[in-house]
């Protein structure tokens, strides 16, 4: 007759069994090439599916994102702007489900296949907007969409309003008498030293869409809004005739 503990013995030895079965039947998980967030792991399918993809969109910048890192990819999308290529922001369960579920794969290829015809006239259009772009990209979303962002240099965007303000003034100069000539000279001064500043600081603005053609939309607004920011009108040039240099 078995004693308890014996039978506790034998239980314990069985679930170590049952663990160490399931161990080995579950898919082996390995690191992958290229760029990551975080730590992800692909299965041996997943990890074949996943170097395909890369070479079948060889134009675009894939970044593997671990399951615990998406909020953070995200959030800092930006940051992974590439000036060259889209970069694509993917996590790692939607390459697991690509590899084994042939609908879920035609559906997210579909979004990487519309990426992809609009990357090679990206940097053309952007460019074309006047902006200084740093960076682009896209992440993959669920729900079987993306979203779109850029990465663009305010403190250039700055530098060239000053030039064309400056080149206003001048213009503007040559018709005013000498007293608001110097007005206006005064004015650029406080003007250059402000946006010294800025451009010192080197700040980026991300801006975000849900497609190609709003992304270029929303930087040449972005843009136009900075020159209109840029634009004084007569009364708005006359306020503070008292300028502090000591500042």
């Amino acid at each position: 007759m078995s004693t308890v503990s014996e039978v506790m013995a034998g239980t314990q030895a069985a679930q170590q069994m049952q663990q160490t079965g399931e161990t080995a039947n579950a898919p082996k998980k390995t690191k992958v090439s290229g760029k990551t967030v975080g730590n992800p792991q692909l299965s041996e399918k997943a990890a074949k599916y996943y170097e395909e993809l890369k070479k079948k969109y060889s134009n675009m910048d894939f970044i593997l994102v671990s399951s615990d890192m998406k909020e953070y990819a995200k959030s800092h999308a930006g940051s992974f702007a590439n000036p060259s290529k889209l970069a694509v922001l993917i996590d790692e369960e939607k390459i697991e489900r690509m590899a084994e579920d042939e609908d879920f794969r035609r559906q997210y290829e579909a979004v990487l296949n519309n990426a992809a015809s609009g990357v090679s006239q990206l940097a053309k259009k952007l460019s074309a907007t006047g902006a200084k772009v740093k960076g682009y990209g896209m992440q993959v979303n669920d729900g079987g969409n993306a979203s779109f962002f850029a990465v663009i240099d305010k403190s250039l965007a700055a530098q060239r309003d000053r030039i064309a303000r400056k080149a206003a003034d001048k213009k503007e100069a040559k018709k005013a008498d000498e007293k608001k000539a110097k007005k206006e000279a005064d004015q650029e001064r406080i003007d250059e030293r402000r946006e010294a500043r800025t451009e010192g600081s080197g700040d980026e603005v991300v801006i975000t869409a849900s497609s190609v053609d709003e992304l270029i939309r929303k930087v040449n607004d972005w843009m136009m809004a900075g020159m209109s920011d840029s634009v004084r009108t007569e009364e708005e040039l006359r306020i503070g005739q008292q300028f502090d240099f000591s500042v």
